[in-house]
């Protein structure tokens, strides 16, 4: 999926929300109602969509404005092994 969605087995709703979040993403301006009814008619619901676009807002959000002040941004690898630590269990302290 990560490197093309469009040809990924994936469900008829979560297609048709990546569609609908590209546009957001890439082509602002071309986002019609009709972009949210075809999601709709995929099976995605109001809130799903709704749920999609914020996180890809914000997503976009953050990116361009890291892009814009040159805030240091990570390596994908060092990302990726941030997160792996911080999703491993961490041992009690004792007393705690």
């Amino acid at each position: 999926m990560v490197a093309d969605w469009r040809t990924a087995p994936l469900r008829p709703p979560v297609r048709a929300a990546l569609a609908f979040i590209e546009t957001l993403t890439l082509r602002p301006g071309e986002l019609t109602a009709a972009d949210a009814e075809a999601a709709y008619a995929a099976g995605v619901s109001r809130e799903a969509l709704r749920d999609a676009a914020t996180v890809c807002s914000l997503f976009n959000m953050i990116v361009r404005l890291a892009d814009s002040f040159g805030w240091y941004v990570p390596e994908w690898d060092a990302m990726l092994a941030r997160a792996a630590r911080r999703r491993s269990p961490t041992p009690a302290r004792p007393g705690a």
